[in-house]
């Protein structure tokens, strides 16, 4: 069973000479298929989180690894190559390119790749549109959709490749509550389906109480919520 692991992360920020510890030895075990929650205030730290398990941003201390694969150890290029084939992502703004259809928008992940199997690509972005029933939409452009719409889109985009883990930013703090537990429902099912893990930090305590497990940050530390 693969497994996203995060061992004794610590991550302070300067500003105005003060220093303030926003993660302090923090440690994490996602297997696929789990579906994780991270709650706190704002500012609490979940966005650093889910930027140093994805390696977008470096931790101060301690150590990402995938299996048996430590990530913090890689150099750049290696890290960067694994990381887009490991890890999609979505955020509260869906980040469409207004220019290219629901589809383009999707075959975009396989065209920043390399990928030229566009065959393959084409059945496997059909099928997750269907997952998330707007395959209908597939030749629309984010203009023509609505919010739940876009949001949609971007969860397909995020899992097209097929990633081993899904790190997800308030994905539907944009979204009035019906569209929101549209989302959740389609996140969590897709989750299970596929058996991708997902780390989800969120505000919605609703969303949070579907989740396999919660987890709250709060004055840098991690504790199950």
């Amino acid at each position: 069973m693969n497994k996203l692991v995060a061992s004794n992360i610590y991550k302070t920020y300067e500003s105005g000479g003060h220093s303030t510890n926003v993660l302090s030895n923090i440690s994490v075990e996602i297997s696929e298929g789990d579906t994780i929650g991270v709650i706190g205030s704002s500012g609490s730290g979940k966005t650093t989180l889910l930027q140093i398990l994805a390696g977008l941003e470096l931790a101060d201390q301690g150590n990402i690894h995938f299996n048996d694969i430590n990530l913090s150890s890689n150099n750049a290029k290696n890290f960067n190559l694994m990381r887009s084939k490991l890890f999609g992502y979505a955020y509260q703004f869906h980040y469409l390119l207004d220019d290219l259809t629901v589809y383009e928008n999707c075959n975009l992940v396989f065209k920043i790749a390399g990928n030229k199997s566009d065959e393959k690509n084409s059945k496997k972005i059909i099928q997750i549109l269907d997952e998330l029933g707007i395959s209908e939409l597939q030749n629309n452009y984010p203009y023509m959709l609505s919010g739940g719409e876009r949001q949609r889109v971007a969860i397909a985009r995020a899992v097209v490749h097929e990633p081993k883990f899904i790190l997800m930013d308030e994905p539907t703090g944009n979204l009035d509550q019906e569209n929101a537990e549209i989302i959740q429902d389609l996140t969590i099912k897709l989750a299970k389906n596929r058996n991708i893990g997902i780390v989800v930090a969120t505000h919605d305590l609703n969303y949070a109480g579907k989740l396999d497990a919660v987890f709250r940050i709060e004055n840098g530390d991690l504790k199950s919520a």
